[in-house]
Formats: C-alpha cells, structure tokens, sequence
C-alpha cells in the first residue's frame, strides 16, 4: 500500500480463516489497513468465499455464490488489457483464485500467482490446510506459480523473518501517512495512522521462541516480489499433495518455483523504511 514506487494495486480480496473469522472479519481488517494508508476510495476491498473450494465450485454459474464479489473481480481484472501478466500475491487460503480459475479458465493466461504457504517439501501449514482442495486445483492448471515457504521453526522459510514487541514498539509508532478520520482498531482505540495501530495489534498476539518474537510471513512474500534478491529462488518439477504429503514428480512437465532462504535484515529494514517513506501505491 505504501510502495507505490514499486507496486500498483489493482484491488484486495479476502476470505474466511478457520481460526481467524468470517469473510466479514477479514473485510473489516483490510478495509481499516486501506484507510490507515490513506487509499479509502482509492484501493477497493472485495468480500470473497466463507467455504470451501470444493463445497462452492458447484456453484460458480450462479449469480450470487460464496464468494462472488472477490471472484468476479479477479476475473474482470485478469480480462483487461495489460503489457504484462496480472500479478495476484496470495498471503492465505487459495479459495477466491481458485474459483476464478474454475468459473473462467480462459483467464490462466492472464495471471500469474505468487503465494505465501506450505512448508514444502515437509508437510502441514495453515494457509495450505485452510483449504487444501484450491491448492491442488491451481497446481494442476498451467497458471504460472510461486510458492513463498513458510516452515515453521526452521531457518529457511518465511517463518524466520521475525520481529519482537519490543522492537515493533520501539520502531513502528507514528509510521505511515496521517489521516484526518480516526480509524477504530480490531481491539478497541482510535488510530490515525498505520504505525500505531500496529502497536496496538502486537500487544494481542501470541509469541514463539527465544527471545519471543512473531513471524512476519505475509510481508515477506510481498517483499521478494519488490526485490527477489532477498531470497533464493528455485525452480522445480510441480508436485502433488497426497493426503497431506508431498510428493515428488520429477518428470512433470509444469514448473513451479520455490522461494527460500530469506534476508530477514534487509527485508525488515525496509519494511521500516518503507513507513518512513512511504509512496501510496495507485490504482492499477
């Protein structure tokens, strides 16, 4: 939202999490970062699918599915004209992409996708498990597509770009764009800018390790799109996932790429930097 040096932003969707609420919640969550950033009315959120893949794709002829107002968008935005392919950075479940796929196959030319999940090639994680089905889905279409591994409590996965209360409260008050109309956080208070609100979500999470920190997985997928050289990039034969384990396909024909091995340090910095300087992105 705030790289706009970088980034142009066509529109956000959201779906429902097992643990982390309805389609409603999240909404509401991406609805008050967009405001927080100064984009209210600039960047549009689109509400997307509280089930499952497998339980809505029968439904996708319908006009008001599970999940419409996100898929619908990400088809229209994939049908429009553009030099390049539409880049949809996936940070959770895969349900909205997925029925787009399914509704309209012929967009798989259109779009390419780079998503933070799976712990690959160990198995298990929570935005993988959160709907397993859209994965395979997607794995199975020609859709070029990146996987940004997470591996908990390893060094070399997303997991390991990780940041301590202390140093979020040392580093983030007063960060990001000032706005006029004070926005109410998931927890209670006001807040008129990013920075601050982010204090206030750091006091409500839990915390692992030595010393106790918090994974900043999704920023860290977003971060190696800005710049790829902090992280390792490798291309493989695409696998299968098979009763919630990897397996390997060495003569498959389809490529996906794995990412690794990330630069926490320079990725943090200029996350931080990022608020300090920050561009709003525009619409795309």
């Amino acid at each position: 939202m705030l790289n706009g040096n970088t980034f142009k932003v066509s529109g956000i969707t959201v779906n429902a999490t097992y643990s982390g609420g309805d389609a409603n919640q999240h909404y509401a969550e991406a609805e008050r970062v967009v405001k927080l950033c100064g984009l209210h009315n600039k960047i549009p959120v689109f509400k997307g699918a509280d089930g499952k893949f497998e339980d809505i794709k029968i439904q996708t002829d319908s006009a008001f599915f599970d999940g419409y107002q996100a898929v619908n968008f990400i088809i229209e935005t994939a049908k429009k004209k553009r030099k390049e392919k539409l880049l949809i950075i996936a940070v959770g479940k895969l349900t909205n992409i997925a029925l787009a796929l399914k509704k309209e196959p012929s967009i798989s030319g259109n779009v390419e996708i780079v998503w933070l999940g799976s712990n690959y090639p160990e198995s298990g994680e929570y935005n993988q498990d959160n709907d397993t089905a859209s994965m395979n889905f997607i794995l199975n279409t020609d859709v070029p597509f990146q996987m940004v591994t997470v591996r908990y409590g390893k060094p070399s996965g997303t997991a390991a770009v990780t940041v301590t209360q202390n140093e979020i409260n040392m580093n983030m008050p007063g960060k990001g764009p000032k706005i006029s109309e004070l926005v109410t956080g998931r927890h209670g208070g006001s807040f008129n800018c990013f920075g601050d609100y982010s204090v206030s979500l750091f006091k409500h999470i839990d915390y692992h390790g030595d010393p106790p920190s918090r994974s900043l997985f999704d920023m860290a997928a977003v971060a190696i799109v800005k710049n790829p050289e902090w992280a390792e990039s490798t291309t493989i034969p695409c696998p299968r996932l098979v009763n919630n384990k990897w397996v390997e396909q060495p003569d498959n024909k389809r490529k996906i790429v794995i990412w690794e091995n990330f630069d926490k340090e320079k990725i943090i910095a200029d996350f931080y930097y990022s608020l300090d300087k920050y561009i709003p992105v525009k619409r795309y």
